[in-house]
């Protein structure tokens, strides 16, 4: 995406640390907004509305409070009730005491992001890499079996690939606290035993998304979540110009990995309709 052509963002959201507008515009590679989004601005707000993205119709908010509430009032008239306003944790916070209605979308989150390909994390006797048929097989019993709620599946629109780590022994580790949640099962294929898992998900022109990251329970401790998480982001930010994530504000081991992958956390909210 070639900056400043990408309509109703302008160079400083191209550039700054608006990574969440720029993941919701969905841009095509000429620079084109994605189906169905819309972008407003009002002053210094900025508000993209794109539905089905991550599981949800969502809109992007960023800008002085007094600028976003009216912002974000005129879109969810124009858009409707399913979409959720998601930004800086404070301003989400403004829109739900401004605008009757809205209520807390659930816990507070990190938006985190980088734009610097961070170091590899080694796996000394693990292959670490982009999964084939086989392997996305064995990824979605993972998550059929510890993480069902997952939004980033194998399958699934807008998930466009899955990297993996393998063992051939059985894992005997005490559990991994660096991935979206932890399970205790099994997958098994031709390439040994698959321990953990992460999507390059619903990522566009100007921002790729880390999603789907999953880990064997008894894979707990040995930094394997560390070592497929930091492989997407490199491979996102050399793709994408820059990476993201998001991840509850409470898992602290989680935000502690992706920091040491060089993710700069900033934390979000979200709001929805009431009832």
């Amino acid at each position: 995406m070639r900056h400043g052509e990408l309509d109703g963002l302008d160079q400083a959201d191209l550039q700054g640390d608006t990574g969440h507008l720029v993941w919701a515009a969905q841009a095509t590679p000429e620079g084109r907004p994605g189906p169905g989004v819309r972008i407003r601005r009002r002053g210094t707000a900025t508000a993209v509305a794109s539905p089905a993205l991550s599981g949800r119709d969502r809109i992007a908010v960023a800008g002085r409070p007094a600028d976003a509430v009216p912002l974000v009032r005129e879109v969810l008239a124009e858009v409707g009730p399913t979409y959720r306003p998601f930004g800086d944790a404070e301003l989400i916070d403004a829109l739900i005491r401004e605008i009757d209605g809205l209520e807390p979308g659930g816990a507070p989150f990190h938006w985190m992001e980088t734009r610097t390909a961070p170091e590899p994390v080694h796996a000394p006797g693990l292959r670490l890499g982009w999964l084939d048929a086989g392997g996305e097989r064995q990824a979605q019993t993972l998550f059929d079996r510890f993480f069902p709620g997952s939004y980033a599946q194998p399958g699934r629109p807008g998930v466009r690939r899955w990297a993996g780590v393998y063992a051939t022994e059985r894992p005997d580790g005490a559990g991994e606290g660096d991935g979206e949640r932890a399970g205790d099962g099994d997958a098994d294929g031709g390439g040994g035993r698959l321990l953990a898992v992460a999507a390059d998900a619903w990522s566009a022109a100007g921002c790729g998304l880390l999603a789907g990251v999953v880990a064997h329970p008894r894979a707990r401790g040995r930094g394997l979540g560390a070592a497929v998480s930091a492989f997407v982001i490199d491979a996102l930010v050399r793709r994408y110009g820059r990476a993201a994530l998001m991840v509850d504000a409470d898992n602290t081991p989680a935000v502690r990995a992706y920091e040491r992958a060089g993710m700069r956390a900033r934390l979000f909210g979200a709001a929805g309709r009431a009832g």
